[in-house]
């Protein structure tokens, strides 16, 4: 169990439900401790929990048959994943990794199903979900067929920006090299090894800004992948996923 300021803190989706519903959600929420590299949980594992990540950086993904490696999406603090699977009662059917030292919240599948059956704030919640991750995937399927590899890294760092997905997100973003090739396969190393550090005597890393614009709910700027790329969100919530292009010019900060 955890405390009710905890649960809001971690959980935006918590700020919709009554009290009642506040009780059931904390009751069946513990946290747990993952190191770099270790697994939440594995594709075909019998995971009896919906997760959300407090702190750290994760990846979602899979590895095909002949080995080669997919990411699907990058969690970050405030994103929680896996309703699909909790919904269904079926094992999973991808891998979630921890990048960096990370905290995770884990709800029992007995509390989620209650809310599921019983709350209507939490419903709402699950339908922006819903159709906010769906229209993430439909997004990559596109972005995969159209743009070139350092695109397709810009869109989906920018996705890690999505108010909806991850409404913990800052306007402010560090990652490293490490960080960026585990979230794509496809950044060749001489372009990793061009990113800049992220401080005197510090790991390299990419730094990227969120920035507002009349068309765009957030822009970021992704510097160190060998040419400047914008990666935009697009309009209002539950619209087109984020766009890649690279300028003719560097963005000004």
């Amino acid at each position: 169990m955890i405390s009710e300021d905890q649960l809001k803190r971690i959980a935006a989706w918590s700020r919709e439900l009554t009290q009642a519903e506040i009780e059931v959600a904390r009751a069946g929420i513990t946290e747990r401790s993952y190191g770099i590299g270790e697994a939440v949980f594995m594709r075909g594992d019998t995971f009896g929990y919906w997760a959300g990540m407090v702190f750290g950086l994760a990846r979602m993904g899979g590895v095909s048959r002949d080995g080669k490696e997919a990411s699907l999406a990058g969690l970050t603090a405030g994103a929680w994943f896996g309703e699909g699977s909790v919904l269904k009662n079926e094992p999973r059917r991808y891998d979630v990794v921890a990048l960096r030292n990370s905290r995770v919240a884990l709800m029992e599948r007995s509390a989620f199903m209650w809310l599921f059956e019983n709350s209507v704030g939490f419903n709402r919640f699950l339908v922006r979900q819903l159709n906010e991750r769906l229209g993430q995937f439909i997004g990559m399927l596109e972005v995969n067929r159209t743009l070139d590899a350092t695109s397709r890294l810009a869109r989906g760092i920018a996705s890690l920006f999505n108010p909806i997905l991850y409404p913990e997100s800052t306007a402010h973003l560090e990652i490293t090299q490490e960080e960026i090739g585990a979230l794509s396969a496809h950044v060749p190393p001489e372009r990793q090894s061009r990113a800049e550090p992220a401080g005197e005597g510090g790991p390299a890393a990419t730094r990227i800004w969120r920035r507002h614009h009349p068309r765009y709910r957030a822009a970021a700027r992704v510097r160190g992948l060998g040419r400047p790329v914008i990666a935009h969100w697009r309009g209002r919530a539950g619209a087109r996923g984020p766009r890649a292009s690279a300028p003719r010019s560097p963005p000004s900060r």
